[in-house]
């Protein structure tokens, strides 16, 4: 199957407002998602870039804004170049912001893992980045 999908949740005592913030700042996103460095103008249709150091190596990944509702919804496309293949392969990633009281509950999905190995390793790093976004806006409790 190549199609699995990877899950990943959390809860943060934030407002939607304020995780929408964090999830499309630059100077946030650095802080809790890995030291990248995001590059877009968050519009849909229009590119994003991501780079940094992973274990020791630099990259650039790239892709392109699906649907942005402010607040609410971000997906983007990510492509995955591999074995020195540019763009032949893709992910969509899906975020999804809901209010449960004071707090903001972030969904998070990755489709076309091509392997349950790479769906079990996409959860873990998406848990990793979301819980830097929670640690990062609850800081101050």
């Amino acid at each position: 199957m190549n199609n699995l999908i990877a899950h990943a949740s959390t809860s943060i005592q934030a407002s939607r407002d304020d995780v929408w913030r964090a999830l499309t700042d630059p100077d946030a996103i650095r802080q809790y998602f890995f030291g990248s460095e995001v590059s877009t103008d968050w519009r849909e249709g229009s590119p994003i870039t991501w780079r940094g150091e992973w274990e020791g190596k630099p990259y650039e990944d790239h892709g392109v804004i699906v649907r942005m509702k402010p607040g609410r919804t971000l997906k983007y496309k990510h492509f995955v170049a591999l074995d020195g293949r540019s763009d032949d392969s893709f992910h969509l990633v899906d975020i999804e912001l809901t209010s449960e009281g004071d707090r903001t509950v972030v969904t998070l999905t990755q489709d076309h893992n091509t392997s349950e190995e790479a769906r079990e390793h996409s959860e873990k790093n998406w848990d990793a980045m979301l819980d830097g976004l929670k640690k990062y806006l609850e800081k101050g409790d």
